[in-house]
């Protein structure tokens, strides 16, 4: 399996056509829109911030842009060697269950140092209902440590097409909201980043998540 800072030809091919069948099978179920594309950068490294409500947010948010982007996936699903250069091309890589959030992170940080898109949803895991609940400040931390922007994304309808417990998708419109990128905090004369400028992005995310949310939820009904 490649490294987490290195990305080989067939991977990003696999990827994308990966990304196509995705598109192919969320018309297939329902109308699919996707505003605010200009907003996703085209070159260089960025954080994307999805709302996270349905298993299938991880596909969707693929459909933001056409370049490769990388995941956080737990090592339980590299446990079958075979399919590892599967996941490894899809974006996924290992985080051990139960690692420190520090480990999480500095993987995290080498993806982005290397020029990659990376997606941290930063509920941590599914929510349910119309807020946004308390952001984890991971996604702000990697972005004051390697200076790449955050961008938001509301998605709406994805958790009346699949909702926790849920072992089929329903036909529906799905809607997501792609919102401005916020900047990384400023650094420190020592270099490095306080903890309140860390905490400010992460209320700043929320509040733009919410309602790039908002948006999503009334052009998806």
């Amino acid at each position: 399996m490649a490294p987490a800072d290195r990305q080989r030809w067939w991977e990003v091919a696999l990827y994308r056509f990966v990304r196509v069948l995705i598109l192919a099978v969320a018309k297939l179920f329902g109308r699919i829109e996707v505003i605010g594309t200009e907003n996703v950068p085209r070159h260089g490294s960025f954080i994307l911030a999805p709302v996270h409500r349905s298993n299938i947010d991880f596909a969707l948010v693929s459909l933001v842009t056409t370049r490769r982007m990388r995941y956080m996936g737990k090592d339980s699903i590299f446990k079958y060697k075979i399919l590892n250069p599967f996941f490894s091309a899809l974006g996924a890589f290992p985080v051990r269950r139960g690692a420190a959030d520090r480990e999480a992170l500095h993987t995290s940080m080498v993806v982005v140092e290397s020029g990659q898109p990376l997606v941290m949803f930063p509920e941590g895991t599914r929510q349910s209902g119309p807020a946004v609940q308390e952001l984890f400040d991971g996604p702000a931390y990697v972005s004051a440590k390697t200076n790449a922007p955050i961008v938001p994304v509301g998605i709406g309808g994805s958790e009346r097409a699949m909702p926790k417990g849920a072992r089929f998708i329903h036909p529906g419109k799905i809607v997501l909201v792609v919102g401005e990128p916020l900047d990384a905090p400023p650094s420190r004369e020592s270099g490095g980043v306080s903890r309140r400028a860390v905490r400010d992005l992460t209320e700043q995310l929320r509040a733009d998540i919410q309602k790039l949310f908002d948006d999503a939820q009334t052009r998806a009904n």
